[in-house]
């Protein structure tokens, strides 16, 4: 396999931040020698994340087994999961909002088209389902767990316990019609025909269309960490990954 260099659109303080955990974690261990620093191991877990570098790959350019490669980005992972804020330190963290955004996305995955649990009928591809939480300005504060695609928004905004977290908080959130009936302090459009709407309930979808478009913002955030745009991992292994992203993406721009 052919080497050259690359590069990894990260910054620096997320790099400095895997790294400190990373050997605060080998102290705790009492780990010895390895094959890569702290630092040369979070770059590999970051190219692994950010770019979507196979193991062979990152093996290759880091000159070590692919075996290694996995144990390393594996280690890391876990420890950046383990940071990841819950669903209660988010909405306690977001209390002091006007408001706050929500919305589904799906992960795709490598299935087949026997696999139905994983297929979203909305998005006609198979994936996984991860709820989104951002702030007034489209920042993202949270991710959920991920769920099989054919899961709806709306029942996964339940099970996650979003809707009864934000309604206890009182929390006023703004999300799109898949979460119609929600109740709590969920707020979604007029339902119906766009003709049918009356000049005020226009104007008011046209609002909220505005409010919550910020989400894609969010959204995207998620998704720039190239990664999950095509998983090819075993789906037990999803949450993980979007809880060390998150945890990554918190810690390195707040």
């Amino acid at each position: 396999m052919l080497v050259y260099p690359s590069g990894v659109d990260v910054s620096s303080s997320a790099l400095r931040f895997l790294t400190q955990q990373l050997r605060r974690h080998r102290r705790t261990i009492g780990s010895r020698w390895r094959r890569l620093s702290a630092g040369r191991q979070a770059l590999l877990t970051l190219a692994h994340l950010r770019v979507g570098h196979t193991y062979a790959q990152l093996a290759a350019g880091f000159g070590v087994g692919i075996t290694t490669a996995f144990r390393y980005v594996s280690e890391a992972v876990e420890l950046l999961a383990a940071l990841a804020p819950s669903l209660a330190d988010t909405v306690r963290t977001a209390s002091v909002k006007a408001y706050l955004i929500l919305d589904g996305t799906l992960l795709p995955i490598d299935r087949i088209a026997a696999d139905r649990p994983f297929y979203s009928g909305k998005h006609k591809k198979h994936g996984m389902n991860v709820q989104v939480i951002a702030d007034p300005f489209g920042r993202l504060l949270w991710a959920s767990p991920a769920m099989p695609g054919a899961v709806h928004d709306i029942r996964a905004a339940r099970e996650h316990g979003i809707v009864d977290a934000l309604a206890e908080a009182g929390i006023p959130c703004w999300a799109d019609k898949g979460y119609r009936g929600a109740g709590g302090t969920v707020r979604t459009p007029w339902w119906g025909r766009w003709e049918t709407l009356s000049a005020g309930q226009q104007a008011v979808n046209r609002s909220h269309a505005k409010i919550r478009a910020l989400i894609e913002k969010a959204v995207a955030t998620l998704k720039s960490w190239r990664l999950l745009r095509k998983l090819r991992c075993s789906t037990t292994r999803i949450t993980r990954l979007v809880q060390a992203i998150l945890a990554l993406h918190l810690a390195s721009s707040g």
